[in-house]
């Protein structure tokens, strides 16, 4: 699929504003630190972001070499506001960490 197949696909699924709200949410429940809220809200993001990168067929070792933003640049042409998010913020730096631990491992 092409990023807008997937974008349209994503908003076909999820209305303009329960996409707004579930961000929204999100940085409600981070502000507070409503640990439940927040688990709930991450898993629905999780399991949105995991259809993202199946229907890209992205994976850390094919983008290893160079960094691909592609997954995080749909989910946030569809979730308005969701780089200020925590969520998005971990997303980078796992992605970050991953890529540093292949390039370690074909150094070696």
């Amino acid at each position: 699929m092409t990023h807008e197949e997937i974008i349209e696909s994503i908003k076909e699924q999820y209305t303009r504003d329960l996409r707004k709200q579930l961000v929204k949410s999100l940085l409600e429940h981070e502000k507070n630190k409503d640990q439940a809220a927040i688990r709930s809200g991450y898993q629905i993001m999780n399991q949105i972001f995991s259809y993202v990168l199946n229907k890209l067929g992205w994976t850390i070792a094919d983008s290893a070499d160079k960094w691909d933003s592609s997954p995080l640049d749909i989910m946030s042409a569809v979730f308005p506001k969701l780089e200020t998010t925590q969520w998005f913020a971990q997303q980078q730096l796992q992605v970050k960490r991953g890529i540093e631990l292949k390039m370690a491992e074909e150094a070696k």
